[in-house]
């Protein structure tokens, strides 16, 4: 059984950073592709970043291009994103999702994963 856990938010004013981490439990971690997700209330999960389970160059969301920084390290189970010069915009939920049989057009997409974390809250406020 696969299980996702976060860590690392926090509240930070604008300009800061902040590093969260997502630890995987179960068989197999390379061969799970992972996202990073976030959630605001009353709006859909969005695309934050991705990976893939050979590791590879990470995918961005346009609004975290050249700002947020994902990697991962299959000898620890973990991975990470790195999150620079926050924004007020980027306050929400924090999830990391996997998926062991995700096709790369599909990577984007929140119902291509099929285990989740609980989240962590990252609040940017000054």
């Amino acid at each position: 059984q696969v299980q996702l856990v976060e860590s690392g938010g926090g509240s930070v004013p604008p300009g800061e950073s902040l590093r969260l981490s997502c630890r995987f439990s179960g068989q197999a971690f390379r061969t799970y592709s992972i996202g990073w997700f976030r959630q605001t209330p009353g709006k859909e999960r969005e695309f934050v970043a991705g990976i893939k389970g050979n590791g590879g160059r990470p995918i961005y969301a346009d609004s975290t291009e050249g700002r947020f920084t994902m990697s991962r390290d299959n000898a620890k189970n973990t991975v990470d994103l790195e999150m620079n010069s926050l924004k007020t915009g980027d306050t929400a939920v924090y999830y990391c999702a996997a998926s062991n049989r995700l096709i790369t057009s599909s990577q984007r997409l929140s119902s291509a994963y099929h285990y989740w974390g609980r989240g962590t809250r990252v609040t940017v406020s000054s």
